[in-house]
């Protein structure tokens, strides 16, 4: 799924806009942050284990996680692109 672009169904279920397929520049800095231990998800749990590949929102400030070709579409697994 990460190399393709998502079905249109699939929104953001905060804001219901659409997600795009993170793009792999965007994944490699994102796996560079949750290794030195500075990704914290929307629960404030810590990432720890690095991402395979990512929904997008639209306004490029929230990230769901595709873990084993499934995206986790939960509001409090998003990531916060703010400070990547």
């Amino acid at each position: 799924m990460t190399d393709k672009q998502p079905p249109d169904i699939l929104v953001c279920p905060s804001d219901h806009t659409p997600l795009a397929a993170a793009e792999k520049s965007l994944l490699s800095k994102l796996n560079q942050a949750i290794a030195a231990g500075r990704v914290k998800n929307r629960a404030g749990r810590l990432v720890e284990e690095p991402l395979e590949g990512g929904l997008v929102r639209r306004d490029q400030t929230l990230l769901y996680p595709i873990i084993d070709n499934i995206p986790v579409l939960l509001i409090d697994e998003a990531i916060s692109l703010d400070h990547i």
